[in-house]
């Protein structure tokens, strides 16, 4: 079952969240612009959608993630790594991006900058312990192989 999330055009021209394929994982989220801006090499900016949303209930959250042909070709990714959209927020959707090539990078109105992805979530009941169970993994593990 597809959750139903509303959304409010807070201008005219922003474009409504679109799935490229049927299955995709994420909605492209596109460029409010009035002109085309350019990010010098390590310029961050705010980009706007012009675009709200209304989750279901506390069970969603809507992740925005780098669209990878930006970061891959471009050098252009989010500046936060992942936007997380807690279910009570209902300001304008904005995407922090950085330009981490050597090279300006122009992002041109109406264009696809990022990707939102509705996601289920659970808040934890975090519970103080003396002690921890072991895992094969253990306390001395660096990164997912547990090796240097």
């Amino acid at each position: 079952m597809s959750p139903t999330v509303k959304y409010k055009k807070l201008d005219p021209r922003a474009q409504v969240p679109a799935y490229a394929t049927p299955g995709a994982a994420a909605a492209d989220l596109c460029a409010l612009l009035d002109a085309p801006l350019t990010l010098a090499p390590m310029q961050r900016a705010l980009i706007p959608t012009g675009l709200a949303i209304e989750l279901p209930d506390a069970g969603c959250v809507a992740l925005v993630y780098a669209r990878s042909g930006l970061s891959i070709k471009h050098g252009v990714c989010m500046a936060n790594g992942v936007g997380v959209i807690d279910s009570d927020y209902r300001g304008e959707l904005r995407v922090p991006m950085v330009n981490l090539s050597t090279e300006s990078y122009t992002i041109q109105p109406g264009e696809r900058v990022a990707q939102l992805c509705i996601a289920p979530v659970w808040q934890a009941n975090f519970a103080p312990a003396e002690e921890l169970s072991d895992s094969q993994r253990g306390a001395g593990g660096f990164g997912s192989t547990g090796k240097l």
